[in-house]
């Protein structure tokens, strides 16, 4: 079997119970070193087999398979495998050569940054929809020409931008575009290594992005989220949800005005 599991946003308490599981039982572990902390690998046993992916290629990983067709091998992904992973073509090898397979999901960095500065990335009124997306830079070609930041930003849905830090203004630039449901003094959020003991925070604006991520000076492991939702808990008590609200009926619970009836 191999396993292809996320390895969550790098606490390594953060991973799931099935994918530590996964772990604790494989025989050979596949990873990336620079996105995955090591602490993941605690998980596993002391003599599993493991191979550091950060060098590799598509070719070079799918030999590791080959060379073990009977053990239960974990390709370990940051965040969620099913986010900008490249789980595709592995999946695509594993069908091609008759090799069994599964997708444990994973925490995404997405998830935990709105976690760590204590927000929803979806709030009544504001923002129902969130989008994960990111610039078309070096690999553009695998950008469809109907998305992108800037198309997006035209809704004003919470956007979760990711490898994108390395292109500061090219990214305020897209969130700014004309048609942009946002502004410079919308939210946002900048989440670098997110749950890693280094974690680093910034609350800011799209205005203000483009300086805040020069100064912080990363490329690698950063997330940028951004959206009215992201404004914090005076906006979330004005936009309060429906499905608590003592006049608003479900399934599981009448409303207060029909309680008395």
């Amino acid at each position: 079997m191999i396993s292809f599991v996320g390895a969550g946003p790098g606490a390594a308490d953060l991973i799931t119970l099935r994918g530590a599981q996964r772990l604790a039982a494989a025989d050979v572990v596949v990873w990336a070193a620079s996105l995955v902390p090591e602490e993941l690998l605690d998980h596993c046993r002391s003599d599993v087999e493991r191979h550091d992916s950060k060098a590799m290629t598509l070719e070079d990983v799918v030999a590791i398979y080959e060379q073990h067709p009977g053990a239960a091998i974990v390709r370990l992904h940051s965040g969620d495998p099913t986010i900008y992973s490249a789980i595709g073509e592995q999946i695509g090898w594993c069908l091609e050569h008759e090799r069994t397979f599964e997708v444990v999901p994973g925490v995404s960095s997405a998830s935990a940054a709105a976690a760590a500065v204590g927000r929803e990335l979806t709030l009544p009124g504001v923002a129902q929809s969130v989008v994960f997306t990111r610039l078309a830079s070096r690999t553009s070609a695998s950008m469809p020409s109907i998305e992108g930041v800037r198309a997006f930003a035209a809704s004003g849905a919470t956007m979760a931008v990711f490898l994108s830090a390395g292109r500061p203004e090219a990214l305020q630039e897209e969130l700014l575009a004309v048609g942009s449901a946002y502004r410079p003094d919308t939210s946002a959020v900048i989440a670098v290594r997110v749950s890693w003991p280094d974690e680093q925070l910034v609350t800011t604006t799209v205005g203000a992005l483009a300086e805040d991520l020069r100064r912080l000076d990363r490329q690698t492991t950063v997330l940028v989220l951004v959206g009215g939702a992201l404004e914090g808990a005076d906006a979330a008590q004005a936009r309060r949800s429906h499905v608590y609200a003592p006049d608003y009926a479900h399934s599981f619970r009448r409303a207060a005005a029909d309680a008395d009836g």
